[in-house]
């Protein structure tokens, strides 16, 4: 590796990933170096590695279950994957990044540092689904929610979840990708904060908990028509002149943001 100036860790880095810094700052060391001048990493990100890069990705590792079995999607220059492999070495981490300059990097990476557990797939997403299942899929920078989840949602069993890291406006994008996650059969959505009492601001991510794939094209969770909700009320009207309304069950309750 050529000579290259390398950030000093912050006292955070040693919270974060404990008696393997020493791997993270080797992993930092290749970022600033071949991460350049393979395209990865640009020239300005150097001294923001740790903070905004490396960190901020690893810090979702408290959102991982033991052992888990995860795919990162769009990995690029391994953030958040390597940096979670680094930080947790009980997970399993498959790699997935279409473009064979970032994938042979991703290979080299992961043979230089001794990872265990760590698979490169040059590949798009949509390729390996009903190839790989995971518990769990991450993604940084990749797409739009709605996007990420056709792309990740078929990798996850049921209860399996998308962790995205997503920036100040999280909340704004879930919500507005919400209806198209719902017809892809989401179960839940929420906005989690990842490493406050270890980074300032602290990583926010949008988890999304996968449900059973919808059955057709048509979402499970698609709300009733205008036409539908009339013929609704007409039926409940009628219940109740004849005595018969009963509040519980009466309506279905619609799903949450």
């Amino acid at each position: 590796m050529t000579e290259v100036d390398v950030p000093v860790p912050p006292l955070s880095a040693a919270q974060v990933f404990g008696p393997r810094e020493d791997l993270a700052r080797a992993y930092v060391g290749l970022l600033a170096d071949t991460g350049i001048s393979h395209g990865l990493i640009g020239p300005r990100e150097v001294p923001r590695l740790w903070d905004r890069h490396v960190l901020n990705c690893a810090v979702i590792q408290e959102l991982l279950p033991p052992n888990a079995l995860c795919a990162d999607i769009g990995s690029g220059a391994g953030l958040p994957g390597l940096a979670l492999a680094i930080a947790r070495p009980d997970i399993t981490m498959h790699l997935v990044e279409p473009l064979q300059r970032r994938a042979r990097w991703l290979d080299v990476a992961v043979a230089e540092l001794g990872l265990s557990g760590v698979t490169v797939h040059c590949s798009r997403a949509d390729a390996l689904h009903g190839v790989l299942t995971v518990d769990v899929v991450t993604a940084r920078a990749v797409a739009e929610l709605a996007t990420l989840g056709q792309w990740c949602l078929p990798l996850l069993p049921p209860g399996g979840r998308l962790l995205a890291i997503k920036g100040s406006k999280a909340e704004a994008e879930l919500a507005e990708a919400w209806p198209a996650l719902q017809r892809l059969g989401c179960q839940a959505g929420s906005v989690r904060e990842c490493g406050g009492s270890m980074i300032d601001p602290p990583t926010r991510v949008v988890e999304v908990i996968a449900g059973s794939a919808p059955s057709s094209g048509k979402g499970r969770a698609r709300p009733p028509s205008a036409r539908a909700q009339q013929r609704k009320a007409r039926a409940a009207a009628a219940r109740r002149h004849r005595g018969g309304f009963s509040p519980t069950g009466a309506d279905e309750a619609s799903p949450s943001n």
